[in-house]
């Protein structure tokens, strides 16, 4: 589903260049869940949004489901991002002046589905995060658990083959973090890939594997806790 090899991120002034990401290697493969953990500046943000087509990066391969993302331009980059990825943040963004059922459209119109479609997608994305009653509400309205859920319904709407989350339950209590990370975890018992960026070893010990990040680089955590 995922494979870089020798990926560079090299952010340049006149001054200085500094390395996000440094041979960074990496392969996922379909159907997996795999955290992506490492301490604060360690690039696994730069990794995400690379990975999500939001950032072009230096150098290195990237493929996506198959596809060799490297020569792409941004128009490439933003239809193949809108077939294939969906992305959950840990500040939810859903926007404020619309119900849930209209947030969840958003990204859907940009796919070109008319409405009967969207209205059909976004009703069930809702029903599968538990949350059909919810769908005239809005953001407000709702806990912060409950708009995480919308948020990964918005996600799931666009039936992506790779689902992206930032830090999913930053912003939750650990009663809500647990409810959020069982949905995840119920999504990848049905199928999803999952790549999960967080900061709590508890959450990560759940995925399926793990991948630690030091200075731009995948690491073996066991061979550097033992050297």
């Amino acid at each position: 589903m995922l494979k870089m090899e020798k990926l560079q991120k090299v952010y340049r002034t006149e001054m200085v260049e500094t390395y996000a990401l440094r041979d960074f290697n990496l392969t996922v493969n379909e159907g997996e869940f795999v955290a992506v953990t490492g301490p604060s500046g360690s690039g696994k943000t730069t990794f995400l949004t690379i990975a999500g087509l939001l950032e072009a990066f230096s150098g290195g391969s990237y493929r996506l489901d198959g596809i060799d993302v490297s020569r792409m331009g941004d128009g490439e980059r933003s239809a193949v991002r809108n077939r294939k990825i969906g992305f959950i943040f840990q500040a939810f963004n859903l926007i404020p002046d619309l119900n849930v059922l209209d947030n969840i459209e958003v990204p859907l119109r940009y796919r070109g589905y008319g409405s009967a479609e969207r209205r059909k997608r976004a009703a069930d994305a809702l029903a599968r995060v538990g949350l059909s009653a919810r769908g005239r509400h809005y953001p407000a309205e709702l806990s912060g658990g409950q708009q995480q859920r919308v948020a990964i319904a918005r996600a799931l709407a666009g039936e992506p083959r790779l689902l992206l989350a930032d830090e999913p339950t930053g912003n939750l209590d650990s009663a809500m973090a647990r409810s959020v990370m069982e949905l995840l975890e119920e999504l990848h018992r049905d199928g999803a890939t999952i790549v999960m960026v967080t900061h709590d070893p508890q959450l990560a010990a759940r995925a399926q594997r793990n991948v630690h990040v030091i200075d731009g680089q995948v690491v073996d955590l066991a061979a550097e806790l033992t050297a």
